[in-house]
Formats: C-alpha cells, sequence, structure tokens
C-alpha cells in the first residue's frame, strides 16, 4: 500500500447526524476488555444526570446490548424514520434486534455491513441528543473504517485493560484513529484492580500501569481505573447495568465518576473546534455565506 492509500482516510470528514450534540466512538481494539459493558454503563450515568442519550450497537457481529439492558423487540417505522427502543431513558439501536434467534450468526460480508451501519445513522430517529454513544466492535476492520468516514464525531474513548497482550492490540486502535483523524478523548483502564473484601487491598491482578501507557501513546488522559467487580457481571446478566440497578455501589460511582470526566472532554473538544466566520459583506467578498 503507497502512503497515498495509507493516509486516505484522513480526507473524509463525514456528516454530522442532526440534532446530537456529541457522538462518541467506544473502542478497544482487544476483544473481552469489557467495551460494551463500559459503553453500556457510561450510557446510564451520562442519562441518570440528566442528560438525552442514545447507544448504538455497531458490533454487528457480537451485538450485546440488548441483553445487557434485557431488552427485546423490533423496531418499528413510520415509512420515513425507524423509531429506536427505549430502556431506562436512554434510546437504543442494535442488529441484535432484527434477529428472529439472538443465537444466530450474522454473515454478511463489507457492503452488507457498511448498508446496515449507514442506515441506523441516518434512517433511525434519534431526535435531540446530548451524547449518542457508539459502542464498536473490537479490531479496526470495516466497521470502524465506515464511522470515522460517514459520521463527524466528537472523538473516540479508548477501553483497555493492564496487561500487556491486551495493550498491544489497544495501541491499533489509538493508531487508527489519528490515522483517520478522530480525537482521543480519554482512556479507560477496565479491570484495573480487585478490591478485596475482607483486607481492602487492591490486587492488580492483570499487571499495572497499561491505562497509562495507552494514555501516553494517545496524547489523551486516562479518565477512570474501574475495578474488577462481579457486580458489573452479575447485573449486565440480569439485564439491568449496575450504574442503574446499584447506582450507590462502590463500582457505580467510580463509572459515575469517570462518565462526568468525558463530560467534561466532550465540552473541551467542542470548545476547541474551529469558529464559524459569515460573511456579512453582501457577497461583495466574493466567498460563500458561511466559511469557515
Amino acid at each position: 500500500m503507497t502512503e497515498a492509500h495509507s493516509h486516505a482516510p484522513a480526507q473524509s470528514k463525514g456528516q454530522k447526524i442532526p440534532n446530537v450534540k456529541n457522538v462518541v466512538l467506544v473502542m478497544s481494539g482487544k476483544g473481552g476488555v469489557g467495551k460494551s459493558s463500559m459503553c453500556t454503563n457510561l450510557a446510564l450515568a451520562l442519562s441518570r444526570s440528566g442528560h438525552r442519550v442514545g447507544l448504538l450497537d455497531a458490533d454487528m457481529y457480537g451485538p450485546s446490548i440488548p441483553t445487557m439492558l434485557g431488552i427485546t423487540g423490533r423496531p418499528m417505522s413510520d415509512g420515513k424514520k425507524i423509531q429506536p427502543l427505549e430502556r431506562f431513558g436512554v434510546k437504543l439501536m442494535s442488529i441484535g434486534f432484527m434477529l428472529e434467534d439472538p443465537k444466530s450468526a450474522i454473515v454478511w460480508r463489507g457492503p452488507m455491513l457498511h448498508g446496515a451501519l449507514v442506515q441506523f445513522l441516518n434512517d433511525v430517529d434519534w431526535g435531540e441528543l446530548d451524547y449518542l454513544l457508539l459502542d464498536l466492535p473490537p479490531g479496526t476492520g470495516d466497521i470502524a473504517l465506515t464511522l470515522s468516514q460517514q459520521v463527524e464525531s466528537t472523538g473516540a474513548v479508548i477501553v483497555t485493560t493492564p496487561q500487556e497482550v491486551a495493550l498491544m492490540d489497544v495501541y491499533k486502535s489509538v493508531s487508527m484513529a489519528k490515522k483517520v483523524g478522530i480525537p482521543i478523548l480519554g482512556v479507560i483502564e477496565n479491570m484495573s484492580y480487585f478490591l478485596c473484601d475482607s483486607c481492602d487491598t487492591k490486587h492488580e491482578i492483570f499487571g499495572k500501569g497499561g491505562g497509562q501507557k495507552v494514555a501516553e501513546f494517545a496524547e489523551a488522559p486516562l479518565i477512570g481505573q474501574v475495578p474488577v467487580d462481579p457486580k458489573i457481571r452479575e447485573w449486565a446478566d440480569a439485564g439491568t447495568p449496575v450504574v442503574q440497578a446499584s447506582p450507590g455501589s462502590a463500582v457505580a460511582k467510580c463509572i459515575i465518576a469517570v462518565a462526568e470526566e468525558l463530560m467534561e472532554r466532550c465540552d473541551e473538544q467542542q470548545s476547541a473546534a474551529p469558529a464559524v466566520e459569515i460573511d456579512r459583506s453582501g457577497g461583495t467578498q466574493r466567498r460563500l455565506p458561511v466559511v469557515s
């Protein structure tokens, strides 16, 4: 691949989703780091703070949002727009809602994935949202590339775990985001430590410092270290994520704090956007009415 081709995606800016203030891509590059759990709980934390939130399950081959949020059903259409489902005040869309059998595999090639994603983005009636979170699949393949080209996002959140074997794949997601021009809002280190009930000692069972290494590579802040806690798994399996089911628990408070950091980073990114200059000369300056 030539140098020109390797950087081609950066030329595509993508389109804004109407009436959506912030589009946040939740990425990992590595499966099994708890990206979907983190994305779901962040969405609920943002919603519980009074914001209008949507969640798009963009993991087309492994949709898990329906299970984690305990919701089934098929979205309806008014002939023009698809109406998203809703749970705990969060608007939801997932390919999992379209499957007759949730255990069936989705055997699609790239063009079909591209078409479905574009439809979820453009044809779903998201309404007015403060945040739309996109749960991306692991890796840097067709789905991540399609989203980077089709959507103008506020930025990406990178989820990792501390161990080196995870970092090697997570670095690739960071690298891809940089190549296609997606700002990195922050890094979340999931499964950072285990807090012993009887001794109150932090046990760093997956190692130490991995999140900070990714943050340094990404040139972005480490916005949270979330501990290993059985409650996250238990409540996700029950269809009510821990931030909704047990907001006063230590792990829920930790995720809520991460959501607050994310809000600050989104605000900073929005304020850093280039100002729009309006031509009020009546056309004498011979330029378009609005230029950036």
